[in-house]
Order: structure tokens, then C-alpha cells, then sequence
């Protein structure tokens, strides 16, 4: 007997013997369970839907199908537009073994169901559970799970792809920022992106220096200017250049403070998180008159038959719970953020939003000059910036003096592939921007 289990032991792999077992186990006893099996629920957000997202449920996720071996038989998988290659995840119908410490963990997902009305909240949203032997629960604790998550940051730190999240139903929908930009490409003036480069790499070597003062270690930029000045690249260079995710908040979509708070609490440490066309919310410039009577309420005017309009409150989303993660007072879940809003007018802008220590750097990206022109013809032209183009002069002297973009500039360039035809083709265009009245004294001045 001692010889043939031996033998089913050096030839039967060990998951194939769990896996027999446990269907044997199931079959003859099916309503056993032993009474020393601890069961721990990895739920995706803590307290509810609507609670904080789980950073132990992403982990779980990540690291589990590291853990599949060819004999599981429930898998799934999936092609996403968001991620370059196949998605493997485990079904609900298929248990997980991983082995730590010699130590047996068995893993199992649990979708979640809204067909009970009498489930909790928490009962309802998707959730891993761990089950294990009661005496090795210390180990779990303290071991076991780190190494999970240990396990999840190495993969992370492996992954160079950088994550862009953007908001559908009130979470945060991940998929990879594909964005070619950088810091090289972009047509800014050097002096400009000397500057906003010595920036960053000065806040990213500060994390002692923001805990000595006790600040929030997080940094904060305003883009400003014309469309077409190259605003949404900037960001995409700054994400390629630091390595960070980007998070799209759109202010429109936000219900409530409560909202706005669940979700900045969901984003990660070494982010940049990006308000587009700030001036276009009515919060950052219309509301500061509604709280002034009414403080941090929505108001909505609502018109009955025969009556006047009445007033009424409305908890919804205000400029005060914005300022207050901007400050820092929400801001303390993670460390190394950035926060970026952009506007095509400033002066819009509510001035609380744009004060030192919420918007520390304002950046204007204004017209294409010159010393960024032979940016563009080096990308789109392979024209050497050394080596000059004979038309380079003239095109220089119109750009700094007539009002033109980046991407007006840029698509006059990619109608040719040919340097000779495209410069040429440019050189009129400007010409007949320049003679139409749309020009400029002198160049404008770069603000910081």
C-alpha cells in the first residue's frame, strides 16, 4: 500500500491529486464542510458599492492568474480595445490552489448577485474568497497575504504601460494611455520645457522635504491658452516622462461631495489627476454667487403652477468639496500626485482655485513661435535641426509675427511627405494669414 501511494504521489502531480480528492470528497459527503475551514471575503469596495475600493481585491486579481495551471478547466478570457494583449481571469466556477509555505490556500470568485433584495450591499458587489486551516491564520495574516501583495507591486513595477482612467458610472474604467507624446516631441519653447522638466524632477526628489513641512506630497499645474496650443500632449508627456497613471475627472459627471470624495480616494499614489476645460464647469465660476447665500448646497429654482419659484436644496457636487481635496485635506490617501487643470480663459477661472499651493505653476501655452517650429519640421519632416531648411528663416519671421497654433502649423506639415512641398505650402499659408491683418507686434511673452 505504502509503495503504490508513493508511486501515485511521483506520478500523479499534486493539483491533480487535490482536484481528485476534492470531487471525491464532494461526492460522497457533499454536505461536509469541515468546522476548522476559515473563510475570508475580499470584497471589491469596503462597506458597500459605494464604498473605497479594494486594494487587496486588485491584487487578488492580478495575482491569481499567475497561479493557473493547464488542468483548470473554468477560465476566462477576453481581447479588450483598452489592453495590447489577451485578458485571463478565473470564472466563479473554478477554485484556485496556491500553495505558500507549504501551506494549502484554496481561491474562489464570487460575482456578486442583485437578485436577493434581503443581501446586503456588501453581499452584492464581486468579492475573492480565501479559504484556509484555521491554525494557519496567523501566517495569513502576516505572511501570506503581504506576499500577495508584494507579489502585486512587483508586476506592477514590471509593467511599464501607464494607465489612463476615465469615469463610467460613478468608478473609475482603466485602460492604457497609448499616447506617443514626450517631453522631446513636444513644439514648446525650450526655455518653457527646461523649465516645466526642472519642476518635476525637483518635486519628485522632495517627498522628505513635503513631510518635514507637513504638506501633502502632491504638486499642482495650470495649462492655459488657445485650443490647438498642445495642452492635452503636455499631459501626455508628463505621464510618459514620470511613469504615472492619469485619472479623468469630469466635473459634469460628479452627483454629489460625496461622489467627488469616493472617487479621488480610489486613485493611486503616483498619478496625475486632470480637469479639462476647467472655465467650462459652471462650479468654478457660477456657483461661488450660489454658496455666498446659500453655502454648500446646489440650488435649483423650481416653478410650480400659479406660485413663484420656489427654492430648494440640493445636495450635489460644490466648489468648497473640490478646494478641500485640493488642499490636501482629502488628498492624504497616497502620496506623489499631480493635479492638472487646463483652461482657454483664465480669467474665468474662480481666483480660489488658482492660488498658490493648489495651483503652484501656471503654464501658458500660447501661439507657435520660431524656437518650437523646427520641433515640428524635425517630427514631421526628419529636417535636422542643425541643419536648417532654406525657407526656415522666412517661416520664422512670419510665425513671430502671426497668431497660429501647433496643430495649425502641424497639419499644414503632414499634407506632404516631401520637406520642399510642405515648407512651401506653410511659407503661403502664413504669408496669407500675415497679409489678411492677423498679426502681432512682437512675440508673446511666456508666463510661468
Amino acid at each position: 500500500m505504502i509503495i503504490l501511494r508513493t508511486a501515485v504521489n511521483d506520478i500523479v502531480p499534486e493539483k491533480l491529486r487535490s482536484s481528485i480528492a476534492r470531487k471525491l470528497e464532494s461526492f460522497f459527503f457533499p454536505t461536509h464542510k469541515p468546522n476548522n475551514l476559515v473563510s475570508i471575503r475580499i470584497n471589491q469596495r469596503w462597506d458597500g458599492q459605494h464604498g473605497e475600493h479594494n486594494e487587496l481585491y486588485n491584487a487578488a486579481s492580478k495575482y491569481l492568474p499567475t497561479r493557473i495551471s493547464e488542468t483548470y478547466k473554468a477560465l476566462r478570457l477576453a481581447k479588450l480595445n483598452s489592453h495590447k494583449g489577451l485578458m485571463l481571469a478565473i470564472d466563479a466556477n473554478q477554485e484556485v490552489i496556491d500553495e505558500f509555505e507549504g501551506i494549502r490556500y484554496t481561491w474562489t470568485l464570487d460575482l456578486g448577485s442583485d437578485q436577493n433584495a434581503d443581501s446586503s450591499k456588501s453581499d452584492k458587489d464581486p468579492a475573492f474568497v480565501l479559504n484556509f486551516n484555521e491554525k494557519h491564520r496567523d501566517t495569513v495574516m502576516k505572511r501570506y497575504i503581504p506576499h500577495l501583495l508584494a507579489t502585486c507591486e512587483a508586476m506592477d513595477a514590471a509593467d511599464m504601460s501607464i494607465k489612463i482612467f476615465s469615469m463610467a458610472h460613478g468608478y473609475w474604467n482603466e485602460s492604457e494611455l497609448c499616447h506617443p507624446a514626450t517631453l522631446d516631441t513636444l513644439a514648446l519653447d525650450p526655455e518653457l520645457k527646461r523649465t516645466i522638466v526642472d519642476d518635476l524632477d525637483r518635486f519628485l526628489k522632495r517627498k522628505e522635504f513635503y513631510k518635514k513641512v507637513g504638506k501633502p506630497w502632491k504638486r499642482g499645474y495650470l495649462l492655459y491658452g488657445p485650443p490647438g496650443t498642445g495642452k492635452s500632449s503636455l499631459i501626455a508627456a508628463i505621464a510618459n516622462y514620470l511613469k504615472f497613471n492619469v485619472y479623468d475627472l469630469e466635473l459634469d459627471s460628479i452627483t454629489s461631495n460625496e461622489s467627488l470624495m469616493l472617487l479621488m480616494r480610489s486613485t493611486t499614489s503616483r498619478s496625475i489627476i486632470v480637469i479639462e476645460d476647467i472655465d467650462c464647469n459652471k462650479e468654478v465660476h457660477v456657483r461661488r454667487r450660489q454658496q455666498e447665500d446659500f453655502g454648500d448646497t446646489d440650488i435649483e429654482s423650481v416653478q410650480h403652477d400659479d406660485a413663484a419659484p420656489e427654492i430648494i436644496k440640493v445636495d450635489k457636487f460644490t466648489l468648497s468639496a473640490l478646494l478641500n481635496y485640493m488642499d490636501g485635506l482629502w488628498s492624504g490617501y497616497g502620496e506623489e500626485r499631480i493635479i492638472i487643470f487646463t483652461t482657454n480663459h483664465k480669467d474665468k477661472i474662480d481666483p480660489a482655485l488658482l492660488r498658490p499651493g493648489r495651483m503652484d505653476m501656471h503654464i501658458h501655452l500660447s501661439f507657435l513661435r520660431a524656437k518650437a517650429f523646427r520641433i515640428l519640421a524635425s517630427n514631421y519632416l526628419d529636417i535636422p535641426g542643425d541643419q536648417p531648411h532654406p525657407l526656415f528663416q522666412e517661416i520664422e519671421d512670419l510665425l513671430d509675427t502671426t497668431d497660429v497654433t501647433p496643430a495649425v502649423v502641424a497639419e499644414q506639415l503632414i499634407r506632404s511627405e516631401d520637406p520642399d512641398v510642405a515648407l512651401d505650402g506653410l511659407f503661403k499659408f502664413l504669408q496669407e494669414i500675415h497679409n489678411s491683418g492677423k498679426s502681432r507686434d512682437s512675440a508673446e511673452t511666456l508666463e510661468i
